[in-house]
């Protein structure tokens, strides 16, 4: 397995449970440079990204605004949903993530 559908995606990262670092490519992109995202309870902007048009990543107040924000290659990651490739979310390979963690 190397995505997850959107919206399951987007309810995990909603509630912030167990997807405070999700590593993950665009398959489009042929040196398949990694981005970061996640979550951190907390913080007036709890959602952020790294490696991103935005050269030191940006940082969001919810996940919805995360996702719609025109920072990678000038689209957002719901509109490039169907090229990602997701290497790790908290540190497990997804299968791993997907076998072993809480979901919601």
């Amino acid at each position: 397995m190397m995505t997850l559908d959107f919206n399951y995606f987007l309810r995990q990262l909603k509630e912030g449970v167990n997807i405070n670092e999700t590593c993950f490519y665009f398959n489009d992109d042929p040196a398949e440079e990694e981005h970061y995202l996640g979550y951190v309870a907390d913080s007036a902007n709890s959602y952020w990204v790294g490696y991103c048009d935005v050269k030191d990543g940006a940082e969001f107040k919810t996940a919805e605004e995360l996702v719609d924000a025109p920072i990678f290659n000038g689209k957002s990651l719901k509109e490039r949903w169907k090229n990602v490739r997701i290497c790790s979310i908290e540190s497990f390979p997804l299968d791993d993530w997907m076998e072993c963690m809480e979901h919601v």
